[in-house]
C-alpha cells in the first residue's frame, strides 16, 4: 500500500510539471500571431484594434482550453504557467520589433523565465517541496514593489529621456548579467537536487546532505550570487539607473541577511564539516563573509 502510494505521488507530481511545461507553451504561442495574422512581429507594439484584439481572443481561447483540459487543481498551476508563457511570448514579440520597447522585451523575456524555471527545475529536482509558491510569483511585497518601481521608472524615463532607454550596448551588458546569473541559480539547484529548497529548513531531514561539488566548490551560496546578478542585471538591461542602485543595495542586504540565517542552520545541521566548508570557500556575494562565530 505504501509503495502504491508512493508511485501514485509521482504520478501526481509528474502531472503538474507536465501540465506547467504545456500551458508555458501555450501561453508562449502568442509570438505566433503574427505568422497566422500575415503581420510583423511590431503589430502587438502598433497603436490600433486589431493587435489588441488578437491578443485578447488569444488570451480567452487559451483559458478557455486549460479550463477543459485540467481539474481545478491543475488548473491553478496550468493558469501560472501559461500567464507566465503569455509574457514570455509577447516579450519576444517585442524584442523581434525596431520600437522602443524592444529591449522592454527582452526583460519580459528574462523575468518570466525566471519564474516559470523556478517551478519546472522544483519539479524536477525536488518535487516533494513543489507548491504554487514554487512561481516566486508572491514572493514578498517588496519584491513586487521593486518589480513595480523598475516598470514605472521604465516608462517615466522613456517618456522624458528617450534617449536613455536605446544604449544597445548597455542593454546588451544586462542581458548578459541576466543570462548568467539565472543560468548560475538554476545549476545550483539542480546540484543541491532535493538539499534545495525555497524556504530555509530548521530541522534537518534524513536525506539532507553537504553539497560542495560543481557551483558550490566555486562560491557556497551560488543560487544566491545567482539571483543577486540576475536582479541587478534586468535593471541594467532597462537601463533604469535608479532602480540599478536601488536593486544592488536592496539585495546585497536581503542576502546578507538571509545568508547569516542559512548559515547558523547549515552550522547547527554539520558542524565542524560546514565550518570546514566555509573557511576554504567565499561566500561568492561582495563584502558578504556570512555568519561569524567565536570558538
Amino acid at each position: 500500500a505504501m509503495m502504491a502510494a508512493a508511485a501514485a505521488r509521482r504520478g501526481r507530481l509528474g502531472r503538474e510539471g507536465r501540465a506547467s511545461l504545456c500551458s508555458f507553451l501555450l501561453g508562449a504561442s502568442v509570438a505566433a500571431l503574427p505568422l497566422l495574422l500575415g503581420s510583423s512581429p511590431a503589430l502587438l507594439a502598433a497603436p490600433g484594434l486589431r493587435g489588441r484584439l488578437a491578443l485578447a481572443l488569444h488570451v480567452a481561447g487559451v483559458n478557455a482550453a486549460l479550463l477543459l483540459l485540467y481539474p481545478r487543481p491543475l488548473y491553478k498551476i496550468a493558469v501560472r504557467a501559461c500567464f507566465l508563457g503569455f509574457a514570455f511570448g509577447c516579450g519576444l514579440l517585442l524584442s523581434a520589433g525596431r520600437s522602443a520597447w524592444r529591449h522592454f522585451g527582452w526583460y519580459m523575456c528574462s523575468l518570466s523565465l525566471f519564474h516559470y524555471s523556478e517551478y519546472l527545475v522544483t519539479a524536477i529536482n525536488n518535487p516533494r517541496s513543489l507548491s504554487l509558491d514554487s512561481f516566486l510569483l508572491n514572493h514578498s511585497f517588496e519584491y513586487n514593489l521593486a518589480a513595480l518601481s523598475s516598470w514605472v521608472e521604465f516608462t517615466l524615463e522613456k517618456l522624458f529621456f528617450p534617449e536613455l532607454k536605446q544604449i544597445t550596448w548597455l542593454s546588451t551588458v544586462g542581458l548578459l548579467m541576466v543570462i548568467f546569473g539565472d543560468c548560475l541559480r538554476k545549476a545550483a539547484m539542480l546540484t543541491a537536487g532535493s538539499n534545495f529548497n525555497h524556504i530555509v529548513q530548521n530541522e534537518k531531514s534524513d536525506t539532507h546532505t553537504l553539497v560542495t561539488s560543481g557551483v558550490y566548490g566555486w562560491f557556497r551560496h551560488p543560487s544566491y550570487v545567482g539571483w543577486f546578478y540576475w536582479s541587478i542585471g534586468t535593471q541594467v538591461l532597462l537601463c533604469n539607473p535608479i532602480c540599478v542602485v536601488g536593486y544592488a543595495l536592496a539585495s546585497w542586504r536581503f542576502f546578507r541577511e538571509r545568508i547569516e540565517e542559512e548559515e547558523i542552520t547549515l552550522i547547527h545541521f554539520f558542524g565542524e564539516e560546514y565550518l570546514e566548508y566555509k573557511r576554504k570557500v567565499p561566500s561568492g556575494l561582495p563584502f558578504i563573509k556570512g555568519v561569524k562565530l567565536e570558538l
